[in-house]
């Protein structure tokens, strides 16, 4: 799982069916400080997460445990929303 900062919104007006009624979102992949790290992605939200939101993202085969396995093609899932910032690096 990697940390990122979900800065935007993306529109489909075509895609797979058993995308139907899935949020697109661009995450920005963040370091231990918060900055930006690399370039912005996009994930299939599988929380309600929002723009401005801190999340936890994941690639690959593990994208798509969230949903049903063999019906959900994707490889950037965001399976996690990050409720406070101020106790992630300090220890607390």
């Amino acid at each position: 799982m990697q940390l990122a900062r979900v800065i935007g919104t993306v529109v489909s007006t075509i895609k797979n069916e058993s995308l139907e009624g899935r949020k697109f979102l661009i995450v920005q992949t963040l370091n231990a400080d918060l900055s930006a790290k690399g370039k912005p992605q996009i994930a299939l939200d599988a929380i309600g997460a929002g723009i401005g939101e801190l999340v936890f993202w994941c690639r690959g085969k593990e994208a798509s445990f969230p949903f049903k396995r063999d019906s959900t093609p994707t490889d950037c899932t965001i399976v996690g929303i990050v409720d406070s910032e101020k106790h992630i690096f300090n220890g607390e």
